[in-house]
Parts: structure tokens; sequence; C-alpha cells
């Protein structure tokens, strides 16, 4: 620890330094909890000894305290219960830099569901209103089937596609090669969101692969709002049922509906990763898959409804439930959701 600067409420602090404690401020860490936790870093210190060395007052280092243990940089020493023990600052600093990506997740995650939403609040009323302007629903797959391949013959720019359910059906790859690719030929750009689970298939990222061969641009994401296709920003057809995506279509061609839906899949998609990418969590951080599952837990979601959302089996839903029970060393469902909020995984209020 020796040469690193100090940040006490009592000292004096350099330009260098000051530029040191704006940046744990930005990770979340105030001047006097810093403090507080480098003065238990060169070993375990009760309440009276971090006053005496720090220049604190009990109640600004009791305070500081309190935060620490909530962000799990700060425990009880083994040794000594009434001492207190900080991890190491390598593992604190990931703990620090997890718990805000976790929040800038949340804050993400928050704002696409705010836009379907929105999406979903025009269907209503525009299906509410005399003709249903802009609005066409069509029934049953076969129906749905027939007005997308209208729809593709038509295309001549862009096609924007979310496709939950996660790993692919042979059939429907197979049957959707011919038509991609004529696509493509012609100059349609196209970009396509599928979900993370689909890393696990090896022939549905075959699949993948061969279509950014082709020229189709495609990233993956934990979940998906809704099965939704956007030809050329001019309309645009969803899932009537999103848990049964075959049931139904609605097709939107209201310029507002349709720009709602592109403004969606432009956020989703920037949040996406690309198909090449390899995600390497921090270690001893949780995976995107297991942060949206840890999300849909705390939302009430079952295992059969979270499976459906991450588009994996029911069996795996309940197998990533239980490592993050393991992970976080919870012995209940509630108690995990309590272990998330402490370490940041999780927001402390529910948004």
């Amino acid at each position: 620890m020796d040469g690193w600067p100090v940040c006490s409420a009592e000292s004096r602090i350099s330009s260098p330094d000051l530029e040191w404690c704006s940046m744990l401020d930005l990770l979340g860490l105030d001047t006097a909890a810093e403090s507080v936790y480098r003065g238990i870093l060169d070993g375990p210190q009760d309440v009276p000894d971090l006053c005496a060395r720090l220049g604190l007052s009990e109640e600004e280092v009791r305070d500081a305290l309190n935060r620490l243990s909530a962000m799990a940089l700060v425990r009880p020493s083994t040794e000594d219960s009434g001492r207190m023990h900080a991890v190491s600052p390598h593992v604190g600093m990931e703990i620090l830099l997890a718990r805000q990506q976790a929040e800038l997740a949340h804050q993400q995650q928050r704002l696409e569901e705010s836009r379907a939403a929105a999406a979903q609040l025009i269907l209503e009323y525009d299906g509410r209103s005399d003709g249903a302007a802009g609005v066409r629903y069509f029934d049953g797959i076969d129906s749905i089937r027939d007005h997308l391949a209208v729809l593709r013959s038509k295309v001549t720019d862009e096609l924007l596609t979310f496709a939950p359910g996660g790993p692919q059906t042979l059939s429907n790859m197979n049957a959707s090669r011919p038509l991609n690719q004529q696509l493509l030929e012609r100059g349609v750009q196209m970009r396509t969101v599928y979900l993370d689970s689909i890393r696990s298939c090896p022939d549905t990222m075959e699949y993948a692969h061969w279509l950014s061969e082709q020229g189709c641009q495609v990233r993956t994401v934990p979940s998906l709002p809704n099965r939704l296709i956007i030809y050329d920003r001019r309309a645009a057809v969803i899932a009537a049922d999103t848990g049964n995506t075959a049931a139904g279509a609605v097709e939107l061609t209201s310029q507002g509906m349709v720009a709602t839906l592109h403004v969606l899949f432009e956020s989703v998609w920037q949040s996406a990763e690309p198909l090449e990418a390899c995600s390497r969590p921090v270690p001893g951080a949780l995976s995107r898959q297991q942060l949206e599952a840890l999300r849909l837990l705390a939302q009430g979601y079952t295992d059969e409804a979270i499976g459906t959302r991450l588009g994996v089996s029911p069996r795996t839903a309940r197998r990533i439930a239980s490592g993050l029970m393991d992970a976080l060393d919870a012995a209940s469902r509630f108690q995990a959701g309590v272990h998330a909020v402490q370490r940041g995984y999780l927001p402390a209020t529910p948004g």
C-alpha cells in the first residue's frame, strides 16, 4: 500500500491525489469511506483506532463502515469480531466496478422496458380507435408467414430483427437461408439480435456465422422484449403474444409507432455484443445472462418464465437460479435478493 495517496478529511490533498479521489468517488466511494477503507487495509481496526488515526468523528467512521459493509468491501475480522477487515484492493475495485456495471445494465434495461411499454400503449390506443388506422392483425403461424413473405419481397433498404426464443430449429434455419441470401444479394442491410443462449448451440452459431459472412450484422443480448421485424422503417411486425409468438402477429404502419419501435431496436442494438465477442466477465462478477436472470428473479418470474426470456429450457433456468444462489452464498431466493442488493447487482429500491 506504500505510495498510495491517503484522502482523509484532515489531510492536505495534492492535485494528483484529488484526481485519484475523484476517480474513487466515481466508483461510488466517497472521501470518508475511502479513508476508512485505506485505514483498515493496514490491518484489522476498531472504531476508536480509526477515529484516532484518521481524525474523523465516531459518527463519520461508523457511517463510512456501514457504506463499506453494504458494498461488501469490509467485514468483521474472523480473528476479532470487534475489529473490521478490508478485502484486498484488487477484489475491492472489481466489486465497485461490477456494482457500477450492474447499475448501468439496470438503467439500460429500464430504458428499454419504458420504450417497449410506450410502444405497447400506442398499440393499445390505436387498436381501440375507429378503423384501427395503421394496425393489421394476423391470426396463426401460416397467416404470419404468408404476410412476412410478401413484406420480404418488397423490402429494399433495411431489415431489422429481434429473434427471441434462443437456439433456432434446423427447419427454420434451412428455410430462412435462401430468403436471407436473396435479400443480402439485393443489397438490403440486415441487422439481427439473438439471445446470448444461442452461443451454446453449435447449429445456431453456425447459422449466425453464415449470416455474418453473407453481410448481415449479428449481435446477442441476455433477453429480448418481443419478436420484432422492421421493414425499411416503414412497417413493423411484432408478436401479439410474447409467450406464444406463433399465435398471432400485429403489423404496424403508423409512422409514430414504427419510429418508436426503431428507437427500441437501436437501444437494444447498442447494448448487444457482436457475434465475434468472447464475453469474459470480471472475476467474481456475474455474467450478463446471470445478471438478467437475477433481475427477473427479483421481479418474481418463475423458472419457466425466466427460461422463456433467456431462450433456455426450464431445467437450464433452474440451474442458473441455483448457481446464482451459490454465487451469492444464499440459502433462499429472498436471501439471494438481499445479498444481490448488498453487492450492488440489484438496486436497493426496485425500479
